[in-house]
């Protein structure tokens, strides 16, 4: 069971190549993903290695499957991967061109330049619909304020960084784009009710599941009028009720980071790993505290002792993985560095970029 529960982790590493220590670990434990951060990125040839490095560790595990290797890359504020690679504008600007088909080329092209690198799996596009003009958290990192908007470009995103390879995360469901509150700082609390979430926040969310989405990331929010005790990644109403059975999605549910403060500062490492999964989780993100996910591990290995999570819920979203990777990873590694060289910063990437940032896209470049 330790490998099944392995393959529900992502994590983060330390710097720009894997350390012995890391290869271990993801070894040992058969962890399913690595995400990146700036700490990690340097330039494409490095991103390029540091991928394969990460990749290869997949041959001595027990099952050798391929490894997610995510980044939050989704243009504007949010822009892990800088200049030689595109950098794109944020989804606001698509939002004002409301084009599906600058949409969909826009994540096809900044797909391609992270596939060839050996990234595989974006937490992007950001769904929320911008209600609230005073939320500095989400900004124009939103499409629209319009939810049928939101819905029509997102699912557009969705389907170019599939065509390109790469692995969509939807975020932050069931909506983040109302609060004020910074989850990364403390729990944000907001007084929508369900029928204020169908009508509004959860429009995109299920046109995008549609659109053959198969990954959704949580947020760190409650919503008292819904769940007067948990916030929705803690939440069996909110993942098991809604997401599952009223919104029928199929797919993986991962968790925002869950070393944010909107967690931390109210349950232990151990007890929100254990919860995540009870709640209806698929997929722990740890990103910045690298002494965490041994934690969660330990902690999740002593809830199946005690039968305080299931058997039946690692092994479903073991093989939800498991499904998705044979489907999506079939070439995990990079491409040769040669060709990924002509992909990345490509010039009609660029052009699509500052075409998309001056308001006005040609016609030849979608």
């Amino acid at each position: 069971m330790i490998d099944k529960i392995g393959q529900l982790l992502f994590i983060g590493i330390r710097g720009k190549t894997l350390t012995q220590d890391e290869a271990e670990f993801i070894v040992k434990n058969n962890i399913g993903g690595v995400v990146l951060f700036a700490r990690n990125l340097e330039s494409p040839a490095q991103v390029h290695a540091l991928c394969a490095q990460i990749q290869a560790t997949r041959h001595k595990t027990r099952d050798k499957l391929p490894l997610f290797i995510g980044i939050d890359q989704e243009g504007g504020r949010v822009t892990r991967l800088k200049a030689p690679f595109t950098v794109w504008p944020p989804l606001a600007k698509i939002g004002e061109l409301d084009s599906t088909s600058v949409a969909f080329k826009f994540a096809l092209c900044m797909g391609l330049e992270m596939r060839a690198v050996g990234i595989n799996t974006d937490f992007a596009p950001c769904v929320d619909v911008y209600t609230n003009p005073k939320n500095e958290v989400i900004g124009d990192r939103a499409l629209s304020k319009d939810p049928e908007q939101v819905a029509k470009l997102a699912s557009a995103l969705v389907r170019g960084y599939i065509k390109s390879g790469i692995i969509p995360c939807a975020k932050h469901y069931p909506g983040h784009g109302n609060t004020l509150a910074d989850s990364h700082t403390e729990l944000p609390v907001e007084d929508s009710d369900l029928d204020r979430l169908r009508s509004v926040e959860l429009v995109p969310f299920k046109k995008v599941f549609r659109a053959r989405l198969d990954m959704v990331m949580t947020s760190h929010i409650k919503f008292p009028k819904i769940d007067p005790e948990w916030p929705v990644t803690l939440s069996k109403t909110f993942l098991k009720e809604i997401l599952r059975k009223d919104l029928r999605y199929r797919g993986l549910i991962v968790t925002d980071d869950l070393d944010m403060q909107a967690l931390t500062d109210h349950h232990s490492v151990g007890d929100i790993a254990v919860r995540s999964l009870q709640a209806g989780c698929d997929i722990l993100l740890y990103c910045n505290k690298f002494d965490h996910p041994q934690i969660a591990l330990d902690a999740i290995q002593k809830a199946l002792k005690d039968q305080k999570i299931s058997a039946q819920h690692i092994d479903e979203s073991f093989h939800r993985v498991v499904a998705l990777k044979k489907d999506m990873l079939t070439e995990p590694d990079p491409k040769p560095l040669k060709e990924a060289d002509t992909i990345v910063g490509h010039a009609d990437h660029i052009r699509l970029a500052e075409a998309i940032k001056s308001g006005s896209v040609p016609v030849d470049l979608i």
